[in-house]
């Protein structure tokens, strides 16, 4: 057991090393959603005037999106790293060694998850540097990034997936207008009850990333709700369940064509 967690911790250790050395993978991921969000905040604070919204401030109901796409990013990162070591030889020689196939995954997440984390930092520090009050108060600022960091491990999770299904880093690359689109069909916008087209509103409601946002959400407009966030918790671990069990699936036969 303590090997076992001991050689997780060296794969998620030189998984955040490697992360933390290529600038572009930390440095664009962490300008672009913030360029994102003072654009949107700035060009649809006009929808706080809309009878229901939830609060005055749109950069406050907008901040979360800043977290979802980031954890995208670190998704990305994540299964473009894991595809290379596939395509170098490198996952071939680590198959070789007594670590079992759950703990490659689970040490594969370390880069995704300091680079989520480091983003999170930044995105919370920005968001309170301009304004942005948690309803649910200092309590409220822990619980915000744990969350964050629970959705980070269910977006990376998915990215190892695709890495360990298509075993290419550029394959992991071409998912992401998918996988952004599910970010942009859900409530980032709009709470879903405002949204006027039925069909969006539909897709929004059925939209995991909906329950994803609208838990970092209550958290920063509303304060303690309890069902955003069981419904925010509860469809992130769910995410990270099933992606995980579909990596495994995808890393045994990887492991047997090896």
């Amino acid at each position: 057991m303590n090997v076992a967690v001991r050689d997780v911790g060296l794969i998620a250790w030189r998984s955040s090393r490697r992360t933390m050395r290529q600038p572009a993978a930390v440095i664009v991921p962490l300008i672009f959603p913030l360029i994102l969000l003072a654009v949107n905040s700035n060009g649809l604070k006009a929808a706080t005037h809309l009878p229901g919204f939830p609060t005055k401030s749109f950069l406050a109901f907008f901040l979360p999106f800043a977290f979802i796409q980031g954890a995208l990013f670190a998704a990305m990162t994540a299964g473009t790293d894991l595809g290379r070591d596939i395509d170098t030889g490198f996952f071939n020689r680590l198959a070789l060694t007594p670590l079992r196939g759950l703990g490659i995954v689970v040490g594969q997440l370390g880069g995704a998850l300091s680079q989520a984390l480091l983003q999170a930092i930044a995105y919370l520090t920005v968001g309170l540097a301009l304004g942005v009050r948690f309803e649910s108060g200092v309590a409220g600022v822990f619980v915000f990034l744990v969350l964050a960091l629970v959705i980070a491990a269910a977006w990376g999770t998915v990215g190892i997936w695709i890495a360990l299904r298509t075993g290419s880093g550029e394959a992991v690359q071409a998912q992401f207008p998918i996988l952004f689109f599910f970010i942009i069909v859900s409530s980032m916008n709009l709470p879903r009850n405002l949204i006027e087209a039925h069909w969006f509103q539909v897709a929004a409601t059925l939209n995991p990333v909906s329950y994803m946002i609208e838990g970092l959400r209550s958290l920063v407009i509303e304060g303690w709700n309890a069902e955003a966030l069981a419904l925010g918790f509860g469809v992130s671990v769910a995410a990270v369940a099933v992606a995980m069990g579909l990596a495994s699936i995808a890393l045994r036969k990887r492991m047997t064509r090896t």
